[in-house]
């Protein structure tokens, strides 16, 4: 990934990479993995505990909006409860980490993306609304990927970007730990 990213910034001409797996890899196990979260069962919302804090899930049905700041840039992510109000555009915010209850912050958004759109509605509900073409969701990711800062998405020592959770996803997904987390017994 290194060698790649040298030889963009040396403006090479290579027009195509052979790129592969073979040497690498088991070839009876695929190159790609994919991981499945649980995060509701028949609308009661689930939460996945462990002892890693990166492996908790965030419980229940959630919107994600992107939220602007005055310059035009992304601030950051924020998920969203399905039956909370979403951000709005001029509204304080209170942004918070789902983990590390010290890393939060208002925020007023001067543009609010939402970035959940329902195509599918399931077997009964089928398909609502017209599918974007491969066009359309090509220039929507390219107009997306540009917003980002460069800080963000330099191959270097990026700066992560903050995805947060609102104060009242926050205060649920932490009530329902609590309430799934075994209580030690001393004797």
């Amino acid at each position: 990934e290194a060698v790649l990213n040298s030889l963009n910034e040396q403006r090479h001409e290579i027009n195509s990479y052979g790129i592969g797996t073979h040497l690498v890899t088991c070839q009876a196990q695929p190159a790609l993995g994919m991981v499945y979260k649980l995060v509701e069962i028949n609308g009661e919302p689930r939460i996945k505990l462990s002892q890693d804090v990166s492996k908790v899930t965030i419980p229940g049905r959630k919107e994600a909006f992107r939220l602007i700041g005055g310059n035009g840039k992304p601030l950051l992510d924020i998920l969203i409860g399905c039956n909370e109000k979403p951000p709005a555009v001029g509204k304080k915010m209170l942004c918070r980490n789902p983990f590390d209850e010290l890393r939060r912050a208002y925020v007023t958004p001067s543009a609010v993306i939402p970035l959940h759109t329902l195509f599918w509605d399931g077997p009964n509900g089928g398909i609502v609304g017209e599918l974007p073409t491969l066009e359309e969701r090509r220039q929507y990711v390219t107009e997306q990927f540009e917003l980002i800062r460069e800080d963000v998405v330099r191959s270097l020592n990026p700066t992560p970007y903050k995805v947060s959770v609102s104060n009242e996803l926050y205060e649920f997904i932490h009530e329902l730990w609590m309430k799934e987390f075994p209580v030690q017994e001393l004797e």
